[in-house]
C-alpha cells in the first residue's frame, strides 16, 4: 500500500515534534528536578552547548518552559516548567518506569522517585471515570478527524 500522502493527525506525533527532539524530555526531567540553570543542564545532560540553547529557546517558545534571570552581571537565567510542562512530568516517570523495568536490572536503577505518601513512585496510568487501571485490551480507539479510521485514510 503507497503511504499516504498527509499523515494520520494524531495529538502523539504533535506532541513529538515539540519534546521528541534528542535531549528535549531530559531537559525537561532536570528542570522538574530543579536544576535549570545552563550550567546545571550541561553537566546533567551532557549535550553540546549550541544544541541545549536550541531545545531550551523551542521549549520556551512553546511554553513548555519559562526564562527568568537569575544574574544581571553576567546575565544568566534559570529555566522552570509552566503548568504545560509540569502536566508532562508523568509522562517522565512513566518512560523513567519502563526503562527500569525493560532496561535494567532492580539494582541497576539510577534513580528511584518518592511519592508524598512516603512510598516509592510506580506510576500507573488509570481511567478518569472508573478508576480501573488501564490495559490494551481495555481501549477502544474512536478517530475523530473526518475521513480516517482506524485503519487509516478512507478511500477518496
Amino acid at each position: 500500500m503507497p503511504a499516504a500522502k498527509t499523515p494520520r493527525p494524531c495529538s502523539i506525533a504533535d506532541t513529538l515534534a515539540l519534546v521528541g527532539e534528542k535531549y528535549s524530555l531530559l531537559v525537561l526531567r532536570e528542570v522538574c528536578l530543579g536544576n535549570g540553570r545552563f550550567d546545571q543542564l550541561v553537566r546533567n545532560i551532557g549535550a553540546p552547548r549550541d544544541i541545549l540553547t536550541t531545545r531550551l529557546r523551542r521549549l520556551v517558545d512553546a511554553g513548555i518552559l519559562t526564562k527568568r534571570a537569575y544574574s544581571e552581571r553576567p546575565q544568566r537565567f534559570e529555566y522552570r516548567p509552566t503548568q504545560a510542562g509540569l502536566e508532562l512530568e508523568p509522562v517522565l516517570m512513566t518512560l523513567m518506569e519502563w526503562g527500569d523495568r525493560h532496561l535494567r536490572t532492580e539494582d541497576e536503577r539510577p534513580m528511584v522517585m518518592e511519592h508524598v505518601c512516603g512510598n516509592e513512585l510506580v506510576p500507573v496510568v488509570t481511567c478518569r471515570a472508573c478508576g480501573d487501571e488501564v490495559r490494551h485490551e481495555d481501549l477502544t480507539a474512536h478517530p475523530q478527524v473526518p475521513g480516517w479510521t482506524v485503519k487509516g485514510p478512507t478511500a477518496a
